[in-house]
């Protein structure tokens, strides 16, 4: 193992944290803005702001790597428990905890963020294939297969209605 000063290690474990505390919270802010424009409909903005996220997203990566990085190079796994293990090493006094701590609760916060819109869009595309379903059923088209492998007779929907709207 290479021998570094543990306080050079310290202030590139700082600079990350503090790196991924920043994007984590712009990543936040994002995520906040995406399902304002999810509620509104606002596609066009969706499009700009999935731009915006993925951007995000790749920075959080770079930074992940690096950390990753640093801890094998002082022989430590890349996950939390190896960023303890470093942070018990070259930050004995605890300075960077909070840090720590505020990346994973921004974390957390932004995973259920991203889950809370995917739920939304996912009820959304259910929705529309449930409403083309409808419009699909009356054409005679059929989307099952009889014995042979062709498509089966369809059977007739005659008196379904629906109401649609936007």
């Amino acid at each position: 193992m290479m021998q570094i000063d543990p306080a050079l290690c310290r202030e590139q474990l700082g600079r990350l944290l503090d790196d991924e505390v920043a994007t984590l919270g712009l990543l936040e802010t994002q995520l906040q803005r995406e399902h304002a424009m999810l509620t509104a409909n606002d596609v066009d903005g969706l499009e700009a702001a999935g731009n915006d996220r993925q951007a995000c997203v790749s920075k959080l990566l770079r930074i992940e790597d690096e950390r990753r990085s640093l801890c094998r190079l002082f022989g430590k796994p890349g996950d939390l428990k190896g960023v303890e293990s470093l942070l018990t090493w070259c930050d004995p006094a605890g300075g960077l905890l909070p840090a720590l701590r505020d990346c994973t609760d921004r974390a957390s916060r932004c995973r259920d963020q991203n889950l809370r819109n995917g739920a939304l869009v996912n009820a959304r595309l259910q929705r529309v294939s449930n409403m083309l379903g409808m419009l699909d059923a009356g054409t005679g088209s059929s989307r099952t297969y009889g014995r042979q492998g062709a498509n089966a007779t369809p059977t007739p929907r005659a008196g379904r209605s629906f109401n649609a709207s936007a």
